[in-house]
């Protein structure tokens, strides 16, 4: 026994901290999170958007902003129908997810590869982590002038800048994953004699998927926002084309139209990322 904790074992509780039972605290606790967990803001999850779009109603009808510059709700609304009616609006989003989501494969499997090779080789991440944190500091907009200077402003240009933005958090999470396994259970699984492709698949990966797939969803929504950043930029077709379309001929019904459907098609593909984590993941849950 070590001299601070026969100390501690010796030395008399102190007056000004008197202990409380386990069950006690528990018990005084419960009224607190009944509260927060009555009054959580996820009631707020539908009024406050209706509120806002009624506050924008309001705006507009009574011109509190000029209607050049913010348009009626009912305005985008019709400009939305004609856009999907013309089919303009389906073209512009067809091309822009075919980008995304060749862009956000690329990063996929580059940043996986990566991250693994960082994850389980201490010699090639001692050579390539500072390198790479360095490299993921920069934005993709500090990339835009020289890529444009190389490969010009074709889809080329776009893809490597959307999968240079999914690359960097899922390089990250995975190498942070593999490291972060415990040594528990690598100990067990030498106990038990496993081989080396016993070890990850079944100990390694298993245990560090779930910050991969964090890495993953943060990969997408980066590779999402670059999509628009650099469609905004360098474009002739998509979504951002249209928002600087619209803006350069002052048409805000049509840049609104385009914002709005970026948005729900973002939060959209977030969520179909977030049920499959379910299903890849339910079997942790399903073991507590």
């Amino acid at each position: 026994m070590s001299t601070q904790q026969a100390a501690l074992e010796l030395s008399p509780p102190s007056p000004s901290a008197p202990s409380r039972p386990a069950h006690a605290a528990a018990a005084s606790a419960l009224p607190q999170a009944r509260f927060y967990s009555k009054w959580s803001p996820r009631w707020l999850a539908l009024p406050f958007p209706l509120f806002l779009l009624l506050l924008w109603y309001v705006a507009a009808r009574f011109e509190w902003v000029a209607p050049q510059v913010l348009p009626s709700p009912q305005s985008v609304l019709l400009t939305f129908g004609d856009l999907v009616a013309s089919g303009e609006m389906f073209d512009n989003l067809r091309i822009s997810l075919l980008r995304v989501l060749f862009g956000f494969g690329v990063g996929l499997i580059g940043g996986l590869l990566l991250g693994v090779a960082m994850g389980l080789s201490p010699v090639f991440k001692d050579y390539v982590y500072p390198l790479f944190k360095a490299f993921s500091q920069v934005p993709v907009l500090g990339w835009l002038p020289l890529l444009m200077l190389l490969v010009g402003i074709d889809e080329a240009l776009k893809i490597i800048l959307i999968s240079k933005a999914a690359l960097v958090p899922i390089a990250l999470n995975t190498y942070k994953g593999i490291e972060n396994v415990p040594a528990r259970y690598v100990e067990v699984a030498r106990v038990l004699k496993f081989s080396r492709w016993q070890l990850l698949w079944r100990v390694i990966f298993p245990a560090a998927l779930p910050p991969i797939w964090n890495g993953v969803r943060y990969g997408f929504t980066h590779a999402w926002l670059a999509l628009v950043v650099v469609e905004l930029l360098a474009s002739s077709e998509g979504l951002g084309y249209m928002i600087v379309f619209g803006r350069q001929l002052f048409q805000l019904d049509v840049v609104m139209a385009a914002v709005v459907v970026v948005g729900v098609v973002g939060y959209t593909l977030d969520q179909v990322l977030a049920r499959i984590e379910v299903l890849l993941l339910g079997w942790r849950r399903s073991g507590f």
